[in-house]
């Protein structure tokens, strides 16, 4: 983290300076600010290439590290998926009671749930 404040405080102060040089050039106004922005990029491209690469490592390990707890995690919620598999099953039901009552019909009537409205009751 310490590197990428590093980085931006320096590209900031570059930025200042050559808009500092452009304005006492006489570049005032957006021309000015377009003028020390590429100034400014040009010269952090060259002059800060070592913050550069120091920044962009630090940023890579945080997001190995980061990238590492998911792994990690998620190696462990594999491992607890089995424990939770065989506690969650509760008593297992036989293929006779499955059979009694079909899907396609309703507990009161007993037949199916379009037949029950097709043919009106005496």
């Amino acid at each position: 983290m310490r590197s990428v404040i590093t980085y931006t405080g320096a590209r900031l102060l570059l930025f200042v300076a050559a808009f500092g040089l452009v304005y006492m050039l006489g570049g005032r106004g957006v021309v000015g600010l377009v003028i020390a922005l590429v100034i400014s990029g040009l010269a952090s491209y060259v002059l800060l290439a070592g913050q550069r690469d120091a920044m962009s490592r630090s940023i890579v390990e945080r997001i190995s590290r980061l990238r590492g707890v998911g792994q990690r995690l998620d190696e462990a919620a594999a491992k607890e998926d089995p424990v939770a598999d065989t506690n969650s099953r509760g008593p297992e039901t036989t293929s006779e009671s499955a059979a009694e009552v079909p899907e396609s019909q309703t507990p009161e009537t007993g037949s199916s749930p379009s037949a029950a409205h097709d043919t009106p009751k005496p």
